[in-house]
């Protein structure tokens, strides 16, 4: 997995010396898995993400114009510009980039221009953030390029706010957090509401985290979080009614919901009861980490997977598959859907001795069940995004 990420960065680094002759500042920017706690960031709940070994490297030098050149490697794509017109791209991808730089403006910092090759190993789509790379990624490139001293948690705050002003999806700041904070060895046990955050051990070499990519893209995915997250808030309101110190999510308790239950369209009762049982088994995963034992953990993330699939009715048929199936096989402590849902990824914790027959029949199953191909990962926890310097 080394091998893929130096052999990433050669190849990027490449690339932009023959697309604009001169030695890049070269940037890994990780993808993230999210071992439990789905749909709580927004909510001011738990979250306990980890950055790993697949990533984005982008290679970039500076310019004095004003002007940006944008090369999308994996995409085979460009794009150019101005700094003087942030406008939204009719390509899409470029956005992720300009709605940084919208962000560096509102705060008075002029970015003087950049050009810019950037690719890697994250499978766009799969729920492993790659925009959340892309975004935090570049943003930590223009803080070094230019040294504009920026500190690591508001370069977090800042990626999440060009995600939701620029792009419109009103994402929580797990992501971006992750990929700036991440800690080899470690997951991420992160309060969204303080922003405070404890490294848990995961050092089990005979454990691996094998995401299953459904390869699944569904576009409903975005206009169906941005209605989550609105039928959560119309939850607190609910609440508020009669427990006034409530101000999201996180500070509710399922006696809180029963007691408004007469208050709540039955739709609402069910998004809420799910984030609010969500944020406790990330408390509760948390001790048994610290105590060992997967099985109990593995079991919090079946329960969360059940929870997305009947609650906040995120799932579907292809990502169900792949945790049904992964939970008839041994060595498999825990299975669960990750990411915003209606396709991508199911995330596994596999004994290292299982993997070999895990990914021989877990394909097998699914090509008979869908009448698709799908794609294995396996991914190692890494530190966050940071420079790298070209061979």
């Amino acid at each position: 997995m080394l091998a893929d990420i130096v052999k990433t960065r050669e190849t990027i680094a490449g690339l932009f010396r023959q697309r604009f002759g001169s030695d890049p500042l070269l940037v890994r920017s990780p993808g993230r898995v999210n071992l439990i706690g789905e749909h709580t960031d927004y909510n001011e709940g738990f979250v306990l993400p980890a950055a790993v070994d697949k990533a984005i490297v982008l290679a970039a030098a500076p310019r004095n114009d004003r002007r940006f050149r944008f090369v999308a490697a994996d995409l085979h794509q460009d794009d150019e510009g101005s700094f003087e017109i942030l406008a939204p791209s009719p390509l899409g991808w470029p956005d992720y980039l300009l709605g940084i730089v919208d962000q560096l403006e509102k705060t008075g910092r002029k970015v003087p221009g950049v050009d810019l090759v950037f690719g890697g190993t994250i499978p766009i789509g799969a729920g492993m953030s790659s925009s959340a790379a892309v975004e935090a990624g570049f943003l930590f490139l223009l803080n070094a390029m230019f040294d504009l001293g920026i500190p690591l948690l508001d370069m977090a705050k800042m990626a999440q706010r060009a995600e939701n002003e620029f792009i419109g999806v009103r994402c929580g700041i797990m992501d971006q957090f992750a990929n700036l904070f991440g800690t080899e060895g470690h997951v991420l046990r992160l309060d969204c509401r303080s922003l405070q955050y404890e490294a848990v051990p995961f050092r089990r070499a005979d454990v691996s985290i094998v995401l299953c990519d459904t390869m699944v893209r569904h576009e409903l995915a975005s206009s169906e979080y941005n209605k989550r997250r609105r039928q959560c808030e119309e939850g607190v309101e609910a609440l508020r009614r009669r427990h006034p110190a409530v101000k999201s999510l996180r500070d509710a308790t399922p006696e809180m919901l029963a007691d408004v239950r007469d208050l709540l369209d039955p739709v609402v009762e069910r998004r809420c009861r799910y984030v609010v049982e969500e944020n406790g088994r990330v408390l509760e995963g948390c001790a048994d980490l610290r105590k060992g034992d997967l099985e109990a953990f593995g079991g919090r993330m079946i329960l969360s997977h059940e929870g997305l699939r009947d609650l906040y009715e995120v799932s579907c048929r292809e990502l169900d598959t792949l945790v049904e199936a992964a939970l008839k096989l041994d060595g498999v402590f825990g299975a669960r859907m990750m990411g915003g849902g209606f396709g991508g990824c199911t995330i596994n914790l596999v004994r290292e001795d299982c993997v070999e027959d895990f990914a021989r029949e877990i394909p097998e199953v699914y090509r008979d069940a869908i009448g698709r191909e799908m794609n294995l990962h396996l991914c190692r926890i890494t530190g966050g995004t940071s420079l790298i310097q070209p061979k």
